[in-house]
């Protein structure tokens, strides 16, 4: 059944130049709203799909045309604040493991979607409307927010900034437009690359459960659930692993991976750029399986592991941050996405092919003012949600895995001048309306009442993909499992399926924090402190999402909803830009201050040391700051490079502005013996504003 739009299509918006720099950060929605309202709507404006590939694909045959694509969203390397603890002082230092973006496009027949997995901190709506407008400007109406769907990893140690919502920027002293732009350049990237690979292929879908890479951070709210619902998690965990993997041309080309545990091994201490435990598990089945090389150009093998309802779902198995399996971040981060790339593997083992179309529904919805009817309520009575407030434990943070309060506690003493511009202390007492509409939270912040506009979002997409025999309900917060089993419920009964062929995905396409049962928000403990609009935001999502499955079912349109909000122009910045880099007395740019070592043994840690610049005047977004060469044949060969595993680069600035690059190769047990040597790459910014390549080359030096 082909639904019929109920608004007209916006009009694509103008062309933008190419380069991280390019994409305005004030972004309409030039097209995006084009075939949001039910199923079967198609772009026409660009070239069609069946005529660029000469067949359609059969979908009841369990055939499919899919595409994959991934880029790098690294940020700046050094002086950009880190989003996801929301600690003032944890600005970024270094890299350690690039965070990337990974899109798969599947399309039957007249039909398509796109699911993209950033392995950032949240979906952003900013860089959510970023994305649509371009893909609109590129492809027409092929790709909407109907058929979008954006997700993040949430890794809590990557570059912030991004947001146009005042309460997440605030630690990070304002809107950055390089990480806005990195996101935004680095997801239409992978989609527009998925696109342009398009071609007849097959899904396959298995299932495993992982037991020890999560533990309950907040036992005492999930223990206020009704005995039907802590039954389904006897662990107080949702061990559930669900793959789907992708073939083309009887070639694995892909896979997708959901698992819900927090991606939060590294800790509030550090300071280099990484994409945490999931972003190891993609690495290890990318580079390590599958001997992807990120710079060799377009990847034959592109793996995602995704969140799901991972809200009270934590890492860190001894509930201290950093701590379990180890007291190693390092080797916790390697350790759970170990598990969780076996996990996968074993989920492929029981993998059973999939058929059916893909299909989509979506809209927007005012979580500070839903009506929820009673069917949905504990007590059986008529609700409504409330205006987003915080609740004062948000101030503790989760203490298994560090504090992080959006904005962050700001220690005596340390001026914000992002705070100050916003009119100062947050922390003023709630209206007594508020605080009732929000009982029994205490309320710390009403962030829907604060100048010069609120300080969270409130109008949010919710939205359902279908891929095959299985469905995504899709929405903007961390839903604990339990919170997450109700919405599956909710889905799997209006659809009339299995429960297991929904998943909840969290952290997709906006976000606006925590999303816990009431029993579990009655505890007011950090997730239910974190719950923005009230006791009633999960029977509200209850509500919405038995709305919209029951239109994916009918294959009916549902109304857009409400427009959301454009806050683009009213973004401050109070980070200065670095200036001109200088160099240290007796040493040109590029110099190396630390040799390495004249040899070394398989299994040790090389280390070198180069003056360099700042790494903002050209983050190198897809490319890097270090390669590793050999010498081979009369000519050196990259063996190894920085946004790798086995690299760390660490960022120093010695007064006034010199930049020190450090960077360290852990040896692997099978690197063949020879002649070694480091590159140094970065972009020096002289005093009359040019920029200017930087190469450094170490002495050589022998592994044997």
């Amino acid at each position: 059944m082909v639904a019929t739009p109920e608004f007209p299509p916006s009009t694509p918006g103008p062309a933008s130049p190419t380069g991280d720099s390019a994409l305005p950060r004030r972004t309409v929605l030039a097209g995006a709203a084009a075939g949001t309202l039910g199923l079967g709507m198609l772009a026409t404006t660009a070239p069609a799909l069946d005529e660029r590939l000469g067949a359609a694909a059969r979908a009841d045959a369990g055939e499919y045309l899919i595409g994959v694509g991934i880029s790098d969203i690294t940020g700046p390397a050094a002086e950009c604040g880190m989003m996801g603890y929301s600690q003032q002082d944890q600005t970024t230092a270094g890299i350690h493991l690039r965070p990337r973006a990974r899109a798969f496009v599947f399309a039957t027949g007249s039909e398509r979607i796109v699911f993209a997995v950033a392995e950032n901190a949240m979906i952003f709506q900013s860089v959510h409307h970023g994305v649509l407008a371009e893909l609109a400007r590129r492809f027409g109406d092929r790709y909407t927010e109907r058929n979008v769907l954006l997700t993040s990893t949430h890794s809590h140690a990557v570059c912030g900034g991004a947001a146009h919502d005042y309460a997440y920027n605030l630690s990070i002293l304002g809107f950055q437009q390089q990480v806005y732009d990195a996101e935004v350049n680095g997801l239409v990237e992978a989609i527009a690359a998925a696109d342009g690979d398009l071609g007849p292929g097959t899904v396959a879908l298995g299932r495993a459960e992982l037991h020890n890479a999560s533990v309950n951070r907040s036992r005492v709210a999930f223990d206020r659930n009704p005995a039907e619902d802590t039954a389904h998690f006897p662990e107080a965990i949702d061990p559930a692993v669900t793959t789907v993997s992708i073939a083309k041309g009887g070639r694995q080309v892909g896979e997708i991976t959901w698992f819900a545990t927090h991606n939060t091994s590294m800790t509030n201490q550090n300071r280099l750029i990484s994409s945490d435990n999931k972003g190891y598990a993609a690495f290890t089945c990318e580079h390590t399986e599958h001997g992807v090389r990120y710079l060799d150009g377009a990847p034959d093998f592109v793996a995602a592991f995704a969140q799901t309802n991972a809200g009270d779902m934590s890492p860190n198995l001894n509930l201290r941050p950093g701590s379990g399996p180890t007291d190693d971040e390092f080797d916790n981060t390697r350790i759970l996405g170990q598990r969780q790339y076996d996990a996968a593997r074993a989920a492929l083992a029981t993998a059973n092919p999939v058929t059916g179309p893909v299909g989509s529904v979506f809209c927007y919805i005012d979580l500070s003012d839903i009506a929820v009817d009673g069917r949905y309520t504990p007590d059986g009575a008529p609700r409504r949600t409330a205006p987003p407030a915080a609740g004062v434990s948000l101030f503790a943070g989760s203490v298994e895995d560090g504090p992080g309060l959006p904005g962050g506690p700001i220690p005596e003493g340390v001026r914000n001048p992002f705070l100050d511009a916003l009119g100062g202390d947050p922390h003023r007492p709630a209206p007594a309306w508020l605080a009732d509409a929000q009982a029994p939270k205490a309320i710390a912040v009403p962030f829907g009442l604060l100048p010069p506009a609120p300080w969270v979002p409130s109008v949010v997409p919710i939205q359902i993909v279908r891929l095959g025999d299985l469905y995504l309900a899709a929405a903007g917060g961390e839903f604990t499992i339990v919170a997450g089993l109700r919405v599956r419920r909710a889905v799997a009964a209006a659809l009339g399926v299995g429960l297991d062929q929904v998943l909840l995905q969290g952290y997709a396409n906006a976000y606006h924090e925590y999303v816990t049962t009431p029993e579990e928000y009655d505890a007011q403990q950090y997730e239910g402190a974190s719950t923005l609009f009230g006791r009633y935001t999960l029977p509200a999502y209850q509500q919405e999402f038995t709305r919209l499955a029951a239109a994916l079912a009918a294959g009916t349109s549902v109304p857009r909803g409400p427009a959301p909000r454009d806050l683009s122009h009213l973004q401050p910045n109070f980070v200065p830009a670095p200036g001109p880099d200088t160099a240290l007395p007796g040493h040109d740019f590029g110099a190396t201050l630390t040799q390495p070592a004249a040899s070394y043994t398989r299994g040790t840690r090389a280390s070198v040391e180069f003056l360099s610049a700042h790494p903002k005047h050209n983050p190198r977004r897809n490319g890097t700051f270090l390669e590793v060469q050999r010498s081979a044949g009369g000519r050196w060969v990259r063996v190894a490079n920085e946004g790798e595993w086995a690299v760390r680069f660490h960022w120093s600035k010695r007064a006034p502005a010199t930049s020190v690059a450090a960077f360290t190769w852990d040896i692997p047990a099978d690197t063949v013996p020879g002649r070694y040597r480091f590159v140094h790459f970065a972009d020096r910014l002289a005093a009359d504003g040019r920029l200017s390549p930087i190469v450094g080359i170490s002495n050589e030096f022998d592994i044997a």
